[in-house]
């Protein structure tokens, strides 16, 4: 069940942000129950509203004594990134990045074309880089080319817990790069979602709004962590093959079951 990035090795396959909990307390139980390989904390430049709010942040990320993914959320541009990856690696003392390059306000979409100059510059300057794309597959393979060796494909814009939108092109995506680790991270409403693309061979997935904006966070988290478990266990178990006529699961009377057809299957 470990997954592996950049040959480092992580008992879980979730991942976890810590934005928009309702309280401190509710992102610690909520961490705590579900243990992920990683939370994510975006680096802002201009200071919150209080800076208590951020001195609390960081003393509870030092609690909760987990691996740090900061990543460049709101960047724009390729030079405002990597100048946002280099202060996060100073602050957090970590080589590690989740590098998000937004090209469209409204559908926070990423943009692969700066994406691909941004992750070539960090990957060079020693970044272990997890960027997060589209499953669009040629810019998968441009990021792969510029030495990222793990995608983060979306499922469906940021926040809009739609689940996997376009199932077509990330079951390509996964079909074509079959060495590659892919984490599914945005647009993932359910649980069920997680456990789906887990089934079909992702290797993980980075949640925030379906657990922190979620009734019962804590609760959440401990369902999404359950079902990736699921999923990736349903993988490993090889799931029979769809069929389209029905046939019998158990044996006739008088009829031992291993004589049955479909007992080999």
């Amino acid at each position: 069940m470990a997954l592996q990035l950049y040959n480092e090795q992580f008992e879980s396959r979730l991942l976890l942000g810590t934005a928009a909990y309702p309280n401190p307390e509710i992102l610690r139980a909520a961490v705590r129950k579900s243990q992920p390989a990683m939370i994510t904390v975006a680096l802002r430049r201009q200071g919150a509203t209080s800076a208590e709010h951020g001195q609390g942040l960081w003393g509870l990320l030092q609690e909760l004594d987990l691996p740090i993914l900061p990543n460049t959320a709101g960047c724009l541009s390729v030079q405002e990134a990597v100048t946002t990856a280099q202060m996060a690696r100073e602050v957090f003392a970590t080589d590690w990045i989740k590098l998000e390059l937004i090209g469209d306000d409204h559908t926070l979409q990423p943009d692969v074309f700066q994406l691909v100059q941004a992750a070539d510059i960090l990957i060079k300057d020693g970044f272990k880089v997890l960027p997060y794309c589209t499953e669009d597959l040629i810019a998968c393979r441009r990021l792969l080319d510029a030495g990222c060796q793990a995608l983060m494909p979306w499922a469906a814009p940021i926040g809009t817990g739609l689940g996997p939108v376009h199932e077509y092109a990330l079951h390509v995506l996964r079909e074509h790069l079959p060495d590659t680790p892919l984490l599914v991270d945005a647009g993932l409403g359910l649980p069920s979602h997680a456990a789906a693309v887990m089934e079909w061979g992702f290797d993980g997935v980075l949640l925030n709004t379906a657990v922190s904006r979620s009734g019962a966070p804590v609760l959440m988290a401990e369902a999404f962590a359950q079902a990736v478990n699921a999923g990736r266990l349903a993988y490993e178990a090889t799931p029979v093959v769809p069929r389209h006529n029905a046939q019998a699961s158990t044996p006739q009377l008088g009829q031992p079951f291993w004589h049955y057809p479909d007992y080999n299957d």
